[in-house]
């Protein structure tokens, strides 16, 4: 596993658009403060022509080609260290065919992103074999004060921060913008379970691989996916799956599960990780009762023997950790709180 050199000040962070553009009023005062605050921080911040677009009818920052042109740019300037998305949205993954992973390969860096980003991250970790980081899109840098999440996520990538310690709270789904400075509106306790054993305690160690399972579903068995490939490599370290949905329903997740396992994606597991579901539906369209999420989990996976965590720091309800595709990680879950290690 290649992992990329850490940051350090003095670096250039490149940001751009590999999804939906930061094209509102409130969004363009954000993340120049961001800029501003990781210039106080000593790093140098430079944005891609399509991060201020206006998206178009589809939600796109710019097309598939366009967005693969500015990322590869960021790829070939040996200035550049870092690469953080703008933000997620939808069809990142028309981007992939136009990727110039040789020139990745060349200069290996890290990129950031969540959400629809998943894509991008998942492909150039499982089929290029380098570390990449599912974690915040640049937007919160731009919020003040800073929330730890965001400091201590920089870290992970200037490699000072090895443990991740779950929150204490979260916001449910996503906050008001008036002023584009504003942090996250944490009022929900988090809840860490371990829904596989009896005292809802765990844990496991392996290597980390997953995201947005919206995303992962899409690009299961097109050639950006080398999840069996990966697995295979890694199989004696074992692996950690970390997943977390948008806007899956319970038919998605019961059908989605099904494919993966199917596909062999499960082999050698040692632990799942699911985050905080963002939209989940309990109820159909006449009002009968569905089975819950962490009920569709046990349906799906427990025949995988392993420990399945719920509600963890991972994705769309934040803060969230950064969680390093591609690295041995210790993860612990006990009395609703939990951590990642990396090892």
């Amino acid at each position: 596993m290649i992992f990329p050199e850490s940051l350090k000040k003095g670096d250039t962070i490149g940001v751009t658009a590999m999804s939906h553009p930061a094209d509102k009023d409130t969004d363009k005062i954000r993340f120049r403060n961001g800029a501003a605050q990781l210039k106080k921080k000593g790093y140098n911040v430079i944005f891609t022509p399509n991060v201020f677009n206006d998206a178009d009818r589809f939600g796109r920052s710019s097309s598939g080609r366009e967005r693969a042109a500015q990322f590869n740019a960021l790829c070939a300037d040996p200035s550049v260290k870092g690469i953080y998305s703008a933000g997620g949205g939808d069809f990142l993954a028309e981007m992939l065919r136009y990727v110039d992973t040789e020139t990745f390969l060349k200069n290996p860096k890290w990129i950031q992103g969540y959400s629809d980003n998943t894509s991008i991250l998942f492909y150039l970790t499982t089929k290029c074999d380098v570390a990449t980081a599912y974690g915040a899109n640049f937007g919160d840098f731009g919020m003040e004060p800073w929330h730890l999440s965001v400091s201590r996520g920089l870290e992970v990538l200037e490699g000072k921060c090895k443990i991740q310690d779950s929150f204490d709270k979260y916001q449910d789904g996503f906050g008001k913008r008036e002023t584009g400075l504003e942090g996250y509106t944490a009022d929900i306790p988090v809840n860490w379970k371990c829904i596989t054993s009896a005292d809802g305690k765990c844990e496991f160690t392996g290597r980390l691989i997953g995201g947005c399972l919206d995303v992962l579903l899409n690009i299961a068995g097109t050639p950006y996916d080398g999840a069996c490939e990966f697995i295979e490599k890694y199989k004696d370290d074992g692996i950690i799956w970390y997943m977390e949905s948008f806007a899956l329903q319970f038919e998605n997740m019961m059908e989605g599960l099904w494919k993966l396992k199917e596909m062999g994606w499960f082999r050698y597991t040692k632990g799942i990780i699911f985050g905080r579901q963002l939209f989940y539906n309990n109820e159909a369209y006449d009002g009968t009762p569905l089975p819950s999420y962490e009920d569709v989990l046990k349906e799906r996976l427990s025949e995988l023997k392993v420990p399945v965590i719920t509600g963890a720091d991972i994705g769309h309800r934040g803060p969230q950790f950064v969680t390093v595709n591609g690295a041995m990680a210790r993860v612990s879950c006990e009395d609703g709180s939990g951590s990642m290690e990396y090892i």
